[in-house]
């Protein structure tokens, strides 16, 4: 098995670790634009050969990942498949899927494509965040199964399961809707903490001094990539839109209690929220 991983940063660079060391592939091409990442990749043993071009690793592969931001997936997916042809395998690990998907629904060779998308990941990016394990135990979801034929299904299930991920299957804009709930909300929460403090707290020092663990844990997320956000929330405005406004109401409802000196609705709030341990903590 010969894999091609497109976008060589932490999501592609981790699974092609993995993939070399955990035997799934003798052989793996990496498709990088970023000349500084490409070198950072071959030093690291991310990838085993760069390839020229797009054309070269896909036709050199029996697998074809695209580990790039979403808008970039929606721009080659197209092109990708094209060049697939029938017989290589291709698959995306974009954390939105609806836009991916309509992008090739029409598509000759679509029955190659295998829409994926693992819930792994750190706040950092590039080749030098790439890790060994990052998709242990992690939960990969694969949408609209029915559209992938059989042998493509099965290779990027062996992937997974390679992985050590369990598999969930479900609806394109099913998996939008829930990525924003559980994903995407989490990180608009997380930059505009960052930046609520950044506004009230001139005080670099005392930011660095202060900050504790609840701080930077809750903030950890504001390190992300913006230019991979971006392309996030722009796939997915609708659901995060929708996500936003349930969020700002309870924040408006903290916002009463407060004013109205009202503590004890307010603690009601908190043992509501203090619910969730009971699925997180399973």
């Amino acid at each position: 098995m010969v894999v091609s991983v497109v976008g060589l940063g932490l999501i592609g660079g981790s699974v092609a670790l993995d993939l070399k060391a955990r035997g799934f592939t003798r052989k793996i091409i990496g498709v990088e634009q970023n000349p500084q990442h490409a070198g950072l990749a071959l030093k690291r043993g991310i990838a085993d050969e760069i390839a020229l071009t797009l054309p070269d690793a896909v036709a050199a592969a029996n697998l074809v990942i695209l580990a790039v931001p979403v808008n970039q997936i929606i721009a080659l997916l197209p092109q990708v498949l094209t060049l697939a042809g029938t017989k290589t395998v291709v698959t995306d690990m974009g954390s939105t899927k609806l836009g991916v998907v309509q992008s090739v629904a029409n598509h000759p060779n679509r029955q190659a494509y295998v829409a994926a998308h693992p819930m792994a990941g750190t706040e950092f990016s590039g080749p030098t965040a790439a890790l060994y394990n990052l998709f242990d135990r992690k939960v990969a979801i694969i949408c609209n199964k029915e559209s992938s034929h059989y042998e493509a299904l099965t290779i990027v299930e062996s992937m997974f399961r390679t992985l050590n991920m369990p598999l969930l299957y479900m609806d394109a804009a099913e998996h939008d809707m829930h990525a924003a709930y559980v994903s995407h909300i989490s990180h608009i929460t997380s930059f505009v903490l960052a930046n609520t403090v950044l506004q009230k707290e001139k005080s670099v020092s005392t930011i660095f001094n202060l900050a504790s663990g609840g701080f930077a844990s809750t903030v950890r997320l504001a390190k992300s990539s913006p230019a991979t956000w971006s392309q996030i929330f722009e796939q997915n405005t609708n659901n995060v839109l929708e996500v936003l406004d349930t969020y700002i109401d309870n924040l408006n409802q903290w916002r009463y209690c407060l004013q109205n000196g009202n503590f004890t609705q307010l603690a009601q709030l908190m043992q509501e929220a203090n619910a969730i341990s009971k699925i997180l903590d399973k």
